[in-house]
């Protein structure tokens, strides 16, 4: 390819070079320089490589969401315990109203479990109660809310008539009352990267709370 649409640092995470092993030793956790890596990522977009650039899982704490206005894109992979939980309420605000930053919902179904949790937003009772009523399915509502946010997002899925349904979302709306209902679901943030390490060693390099997407 000559080029890329987007490319996206996908996450605010640094290791010790070589092979990549998952998951990883803490002690090979390293600091993530994140004005080399964004200068590095205009670059590629300057060059042409890629005709937009942006971040994922990072926060408005970071240096990049807070410093940059050249972000095209601010990924969102939530932990959700509903359709509610796919946009981080501050990050989407900071993104949209102050910089002209457009959220993408990565994985906003769900996705795959790394801590063994349900899936809390295809096993939602108040999305199932929405879905039965409108005769839509789990998917076709959650994606339907993030659609009507003005978000786009990336769902995950190797079935066709899965991807026929996720298409299925453009010629209704959802009602009041089911807006209401989503917005009364829990939030559930990300508890952050811990996962990407082995349990034991320690972060002797880095503080884990600079490699946490989850915010105050």
């Amino acid at each position: 390819m000559e080029y890329l649409d987007l490319y996206v640092i996908h996450m605010p995470v640094c290791q010790k070079p070589g092979p990549p092993v998952f998951p990883a030793r803490r002690e090979d956790a390293l600091p993530f320089d994140f004005k080399g890596v964004w200068q590095a990522t205009e670059e590629c977009q300057r060059l042409g490589l890629a005709r937009a650039i942006g971040v994922s899982n990072f926060t408005t704490k970071h240096p990049s969401i807070n410093h940059t206005t050249a972000v095209s894109v601010g990924g969102v992979e939530p932990g959700l315990p509903a359709a509610k939980a796919c946009l981080d309420t501050a990050l989407e605000s900071s993104c949209l109203d102050e910089k002209g930053i457009h959220v993408q919902a990565f994985s906003p179904l769900g996705g795959q479990s790394w801590t063994g949790e349900r899936n809390a937003v295809l096993e939602s009772q108040v999305l199932a109660e929405i879905a039965k009523a409108r005769g839509k399915t789990v998917a076709q509502v959650s994606l339907r809310w993030v659609y009507e946010q003005g978000v786009s997002f990336v769902v995950k899925t190797y079935k066709q008539e899965r991807l026929k349904e996720n298409l299925e979302i453009f010629d209704w709306e959802l009602t009041d009352e089911d807006r209401f209902k989503i917005s009364q679901i829990p939030q559930k943030k990300l508890a952050g990267f811990a996962y990407i390490f082995k349990p034991e060693g320690e972060f002797t390099s880095v503080d884990i709370s600079e490699i946490s997407p989850a915010e105050d």
